[in-house]
């Protein structure tokens, strides 16, 4: 077997989809199913259920983790033979479901280090801990955790979330409010996966209610804005409210304990970050967030 053949395996079992994977390897579908046949001829077992929809067996997801594993670690070796060639200077990749949080650090990571090249990658975080194995991004941060296997991680904030709303609103001069108020009251939120979205979804369902979105938007980061125009209310961690630069509107505190957020940052606990990435990492978990400037040093 050849790394091609990996490689396209690799796709088929991310997408359990014959002709969506042809299209994204751009080779004809029929010489994917081959590729895939042979390649299962030579394990001598099938690695998908092809039984109505096409499905990763048991078999499958085993093979998959190796591959992966392989992969990636071809992958670090190329890496570390280009950093050793350019004396130290190379790329690290970070993914994350929101960078506005991580702007103070990239900045100043950046000013430290301008020959390095920085890869950013916006990512839902149950699509961590595979690109982490795989080796495909070099640290994560997530706003939720992330159970999985062979990953390290390090709690960078935990981060109360309260309620924002427009002024004028009913709810603006309040000091906290209960989840059970804020039933039938119309949300702006970010969209399914989206952490805000998980954590709203899993405060109301607690309760046996549903929230009201009137609006759901891709980028989260308009979220406060839509607020201010009006358009309903929504979760906005402390942090986002301490680091504006102008006010949107009120921002309330939800009255239960389970309404914060951990940030935390994750990387394989057995992969070969390069020296860009070790740089970045100290970066971040250096960061103080409280004040927006690297911890003082002590000594």
């Amino acid at each position: 077997m050849d790394l091609n053949t990996l490689r396209q395996f690799v796709v088929v079992a991310r997408l359990e989809h014959l002709s969506r994977a042809a299209e994204e390897l751009r080779v004809a579908q029929p010489s994917l199913s081959r590729t895939i046949a042979r390649l299962e001829g030579e394990l001598g077992a099938p690695l998908f259920d092809r039984s109505g929809r096409l499905r990763l067996n048991d078999a499958g997801r085993l093979f998959l983790g190796h591959v992966e594993r392989s992969l990636g670690e071809l992958d670090a070796g190329r890496r570390a033979v280009a950093e050793a060639v350019s004396e130290g200077v190379g790329t690290v990749r970070l993914a994350s479901e929101t960078f506005l949080t991580l702007t103070g650090p990239l900045a100043a990571y950046k000013r430290a280090h301008p020959d390095i090249e920085i890869e950013l990658r916006w990512m839902p975080a149950e699509d961590m801990a595979r690109h982490l194995r795989a080796q495909e991004v070099d640290l994560c941060v997530a706003s939720q955790p992330i159970s999985a296997e062979g990953l390290a991680a390090v709690q960078l904030l935990d981060d109360a979330v309260g309620v924002a709303t427009p002024l004028g609103h009913p709810l603006a001069g309040r000091t906290s409010v209960s989840i059970d108020e804020l039933a039938g009251q119309p949300f702006v939120s970010a969209r399914q996966g989206h952490w805000q979205r998980r954590l709203l979804d899993r405060l109301f369902a607690a309760r046996e209610l549903t929230p009201k979105i009137v609006c759901e938007v891709d980028e989260p980061s308009a979220i406060a804005d839509l607020i201010s125009a009006g358009l309903g209310i929504g979760l906005v961690p402390a942090f986002a409210r301490r680091s504006s630069t102008r006010p949107s509107g009120a921002w309330i505190a939800v009255d239960s304990p389970d309404c914060r957020r951990a940030v935390t940052l994750y990387w394989g606990a057995d992969s070969h970050l390069s020296t860009a990435a070790r740089l970045m990492r100290a970066t971040i978990t250096g960061w103080n967030w409280a004040t927006g400037q690297p911890q003082e040093k002590r000594g």
